[in-house]
């Protein structure tokens, strides 16, 4: 089965694959194309219905802002940093011809578990990635150094947010590879009053 084979849901969902943003191109979404994958996004299981989760679209035209807030922030946090540093920090922000940051913003203090709201920020961002292959692209979900800088964090949002992915999106420049997949008796089985 392809990874362009999206004849039926099961088959979508069998097929999504995860693009090396570094490996993505051109075409990318357009920004409506980007607004219908975030409303999809945003149908995700939220206990609470309190939203724990934010989307950013980085526009084509502020990449390059990004890249250079990124080498900034990269040179002030890292003892030792140098221009190779900041060259893979501009990569990072570069690559793939679409940006969305996901954040998952949490309402502190509510009856809804913490665990239980970062877990709906997480489903968010699978949801945006099977809008992503949907809709006939490749997305690449990242977090690195990045997600965990509460200065990179302020560019999208703030505290207690923090940065759940940054979801590179494109079209694949090679075909996807296939992943080891566990066998179903590795990771489920069926429970037993017995144990």
């Amino acid at each position: 089965m392809s990874f362009n084979d999206r004849t039926t849901p099961l088959d979508l969902l069998r097929t999504r694959r995860s693009g090396k943003p570094r490996d993505l191109a051109g075409p990318g979404p357009t920004l409506d194309q980007l607004h219908e994958m975030v409303a999809i996004a945003a149908r995700t299981p939220d206990h609470g219905k309190l939203f724990p989760w934010r989307f950013v679209i980085v526009p084509p035209e502020a990449r390059e802002a990004l890249a250079d807030r990124l080498g900034e922030i990269l040179m002030a946090e890292k003892e030792g940093c140098g221009p190779r540093d900041v060259e893979a920090a501009r990569q990072f922000a570069t690559q793939a011809p679409a940006l969305v940051v996901v954040l998952s913003t949490p309402v502190v203090g509510h009856k809804v578990p913490l665990w239980e709201q970062e877990l709906s920020a997480g489903a968010a961002c699978m949801n945006l990635l099977h809008a992503v292959h949907a809709m006939g692209f490749a997305g690449g979900w990242l977090t690195g150094w990045a997600a965990y800088s509460d200065a990179v964090r302020d560019l999208f949002g703030e505290a207690p947010q923090k940065i759940a992915g940054f979801m590179f999106i494109g079209t694949p420049s090679r075909p996807l590879e296939e992943r080891p997949r566990p066998a179903l008796s590795e990771i489920g089985r069926v429970w037993s009053p017995r144990g």
